[in-house]
């Protein structure tokens, strides 16, 4: 690969640092030659630049993209014309750029949207819901999946289990859910209904609800300690794995601690996941705080992989709060148990399913639920800043180009436990399967919500004559957490109810 290639993105990775240098060429726009009777285009090519610089040093499927191969051009001029050749960025992304199996990178022209993503922020009036499809038709309702605290959706007569089939007076379909569900409307109403003896018809109740912004989602959702026998029970309901909430996790195994607690179940159903050192900071509280057991191995593309030693690849188990940022040097508050009980389903991916894989050469891990997403790999967020790598630093959010507000998190890793099991692209199978029952959801932390309660009766051995049939399963096509049209493809393959449950619409 030509100097001034390399020169523009220097090889580095968060702790790796790179400087400018001044002969490197200028991308800002390129000419298109034209007859002299014609106005000239112009083509901004710096997008496009960002894009391809980036994943041409950190894409996990480098190797694997001919148009990023560090010889695919002999010239500057070459690479200028391959960036003004496709004008598009979201198109040059998309067609160009990525891997044809990576399911996982995403992107947004504005980066603070995923920033505040990452960090639990989002615009939204604070309802978690489901969609799925009536049968075997197109069409789509929504359940109530839980509420954010202190959310609009939190002060109106709406609750977890509650179904709704329209929008604004129209009927939800395959077509139209997504600009009626997550459009430019900040306030819709939403047409509710009921599900009798596997109909859902509409009923005389409307919803109306406003988003608002920086709407902060409070990751730990629910706690308990529950005496069931001669068990002492914590359950820990965690929706995301947020920066900043690694000393309330531990606030909370404390209490476990001091309650006497024998038994975890860890409620990851809704958790798509998050940061990966905040996982390794959860896995200690459960497992144990020897530093040196590996709780898992970041695997980078060839070219990153030379550059890395095991200080960059190998994360293991922590003992304090602030193992990775050092804002906190709180001594964790571990469990240290051989066997932790965690409901995961289709909507539990990332971090969660590390957690699971993580453990598992170490503590018994029983899975109930359904089959997890199965994303075994990982992603960093990328900004227009060369100087810093690219690498996305919120200290240095005055370096980013004025001209690229463009947001990159493209899959960089393929992560594998301490037994070297990396293999759950399809999902991670549940010990116990056990899906989420439309008709019966429960009270999230309630001892008589299925899950948990399927939990608690493995636990205990008490109550094995419950009946835990489920009339109608819990399979998306998308839901709120991911409004990204692009992302359902995420649960896209338990889409569709076999005919076991098919569910009919009255209009």
């Amino acid at each position: 690969m030509k100097k001034f290639f390399l020169s523009l993105l220097c090889l580095g990775f968060v702790v790796l640092s790179c400087n400018k240098n001044d002969d490197d060429p200028i991308l800002e726009e390129e000419v298109i030659e034209v007859p002299e009777e014609e106005v000239p285009v112009v083509v901004d090519i710096e997008v496009q630049n960002f894009f391809w610089q980036t994943l041409n040093l950190y894409y996990f499927w480098q190797g694997d993209v001919p148009d990023l191969a560090d010889d695919r051009f002999d010239t500057q001029a070459g690479y200028e014309e391959f960036l003004t050749a496709n004008p598009e960025p979201v198109d040059f992304l998309e067609n160009k750029l990525l891997f044809s199996e990576d399911r996982f990178t995403f992107y947004s022209d504005d980066y603070t949207d995923l920033v505040n993503n990452s960090a639990g922020v989002s615009k939204s009036n604070g309802l978690q819901f489901g969609l799925s499809l009536i049968g075997d038709t197109d069409d789509v309702f929504g359940y109530v999946e839980y509420i954010i605290k202190n959310s609009d959706a939190s002060n109106k007569d709406i609750k977890r289990g509650e179904v709704f089939t329209g929008v604004n007076g129209t009927n939800l379909n395959r077509t139209n859910y997504i600009d009626l569900l997550f459009g430019d409307n900040d306030t819709y109403t939403l047409n509710m209904a009921e599900i009798v003896n596997n109909t859902i018809s509409p009923i005389n109740k409307e919803v109306t609800l406003t988003k608002q912004e920086g709407l902060r989602e409070d990751p730990i959702f629910a706690t308990e300690v529950i005496t069931s026998g001669d068990k002492k029970i914590g359950y820990f309901m965690y929706n995301q794995f947020v920066s900043g909430s690694e000393d309330a996790m531990n606030a909370v195994f404390a209490d476990f601690i001091s309650q006497g607690v024998t038994d975890l179940v860890l409620d990851l159903r809704y958790n798509l996941g998050g940061r990966g050192s905040t996982a390794t900071i959860l896995a200690s509280l459960i497992k144990g705080t020897s530093t040196s057991d590996l709780l898992f191995r970041t695997i980078y593309n060839a070219k990153l992989q030379a550059e890395f030693d095991s200080s960059l690849t190998d994360n293991y188990f922590v003992s304090t709060t602030g193992a990775f940022d050092g804002n906190s040097n709180a001594a964790l508050n571990t469990l240290n148990l051989s066997q932790v009980y965690i409901i995961a389903t289709s909507s539990s991916a990332s971090a969660s399913e590390l957690v699971m894989v993580g453990l598992e050469p170490y503590i018994n891990v029983v899975h109930i639920g359904s089959t997890t997403v199965g994303k075994n790999q990982g992603s960093v967020l990328f900004v227009d800043d060369p100087e810093g790598g690219n690498v996305y630093d919120e200290t240095r959010v005055n370096n980013i180009n004025p001209n690229v507000q463009w947001g990159l998190q493209p899959i960089i890793s393929r992560v594998e436990n301490s037994a070297g099991f990396s293999d759950y692209a399809d999902g991670l199978i549940p010990d116990i399967e056990l899906d989420e029952d439309i008709t019966n959801l429960g009270v999230l932390g309630d001892a008589n919500e299925p899950l948990l309660a399927r939990a608690i009766q493995e636990i205990t051995g008490i109550g094995a004559k419950r009946n835990f049939d489920v009339i109608i399963p819990a399979r998306v096509i998308s839901s709120s957490k991911l409004h990204d049209p692009r992302n359902a493809t995420l649960l896209l393959n338990n889409s569709v109810p076999t005919s076991k449950f098919s569910l009919t619409q009255k209009k």
